[in-house]
């Protein structure tokens, strides 16, 4: 007797499939994983957006001037604003780790199926070998002690390959079992964080009405100062100055110089609404990436304490540029970064003559001789 092939085939295939099923059992922790910070992230978004209104309503009973009032609301809806952007992150992390696990599970039923067929291909034959006393056949047709040892080795090689097989088929009824409940807990949660961020983009609306409100009881003259000064708290000129010391005799991008130009945008698809010397107010898309003029080396990364947002300071030789507002960062300090590298993601900010959400990013350049202006708008291509 033989055994048959085709059972001996399969075996060979399933156990060839385990690395695959433990390395999507890997992808799937590192995107639970994922899913966790970006929800550590949202929780300490809703613990600064609740100080934030709580800050606001202690200004309303207080009855403080409308500019006080203005900056709070705007605040918010920055504060706001970047809450549902990370949530939504957490909706597409959420979705993308359903299909994954849904994939999986198919995938999983699949190996089961196959793995009760060939189990029970394996039991059926076993049966008629024994009913046909096949076994005893197969060992008295031996030619010798050592072709018996071989056979009798053999029939027992066949009932660990059941007795496997069988722990496989429990092994993959397990996983099935924990797939369907980690899916029906995944698809729970992307029901509950939508509907936070239906709730959070309601607030929004109100606090855009109540801003609208506010602004509408200054005047022209407070308006305009109102901006100035909104503007001024998040210049980069105090940051500058330390960072200068930084750049001593940095090598990495030291080919820039005050007469590089004809660079691309640092916000990709983005486009220039001001210049102002040397920064350049730059608007773009939801979610545009935003990258290094030029080659260099992170300097600085950090979280502005009136915005929220994140800027970075790029090194390029002793030059300094900056990225100011955005949402999220993909680099850290004294990483080196490529000409167009990608630093992050535009953020969004409330346009205060307007009251209107947009995503800009505010970028400066700085010459290492603090006496020597440079003009952002010498920089890039011109169209």
């Amino acid at each position: 007797m033989k055994i048959p092939m085709r059972i001996l085939l399969l075996v060979m295939a399933l156990l060839m499939a385990l690395p695959q099923c433990v390395m999507s059992q890997k992808q799937t922790a590192e995107e639970k994983a994922r899913i966790a910070e970006q929800r550590r992230i949202v929780e300490q978004l809703e613990k600064e957006l609740a100080e934030d209104e709580k800050k606001l309503n202690s200004i309303k009973k207080d009855k403080s001037t409308a500019q006080q009032r203005v900056r709070s609301i705007t605040r918010q809806i920055n504060s706001r604003n970047q809450l549902l952007n990370r949530t939504e992150r957490e909706i597409g992390s959420i979705e993308r780790s359903i299909v994954h696990n849904d994939s999986l599970l198919q995938q999983t039923q699949t190996n089961f199926a196959t793995e009760k067929e060939s189990y029970a291909e394996m039991v059926r034959e076993a049966y008629r070998n024994y009913k046909q006393n096949n076994y005893i056949t197969y060992i008295l047709a031996s030619e010798n002690f050592t072709d018996a040892a071989r056979r009798i080795a053999n029939i027992r090689a066949m009932a660990v390959l059941r007795k496997e097989r069988l722990h496989r088929m429990d092994s993959l009824a397990k996983a099935l079992e924990e797939q369907q409940s980690s899916l029906a807990q995944r698809r729970h949660s992307l029901d509950s964080v939508q509907r936070k961020a239906e709730a959070q983009r309601k607030k929004l609306q109100g606090d855009v009405s109540s801003a609208k409100k506010a602004m509408s009881q200054l005047s022209k003259r407070e308006q305009a100062a109102l901006k100035e000064k909104m503007e001024s708290e998040e210049r980069l000129d105090a940051a500058i100055d330390a960072l200068r010391k930084l750049t001593k005799g940095n090598s990495v991008g030291a080919s820039f110089s005050r007469t590089t130009s004809n660079l691309n945008l640092p916000v990709v698809g983005g486009r220039v609404r001001e210049y102002k010397g040397n920064m350049a107010e730059i608007v773009g898309e939801k979610g545009a990436a935003v990258r290094s003029i030029y080659e260099g080396k992170v300097v600085e990364v950090r979280r502005n304490r009136i915005t929220g947002k994140y800027d970075v300071f790029v090194a390029h030789g002793e030059y300094i540029t900056s990225y100011a507002n955005l949402d999220n960062v993909v680099v850290r300090k004294e990483q080196k970064i490529a000409k167009n590298g990608t630093l992050g993601e535009v953020g969004a900010s409330v346009n205060i003559t307007t009251m209107k959400t947009e995503y800009k990013m505010v970028f400066g350049i700085y010459s290492p001789n603090p006496k020597e202006v440079m003009r952002a708008a010498n920089c890039f291509k011109k169209k």
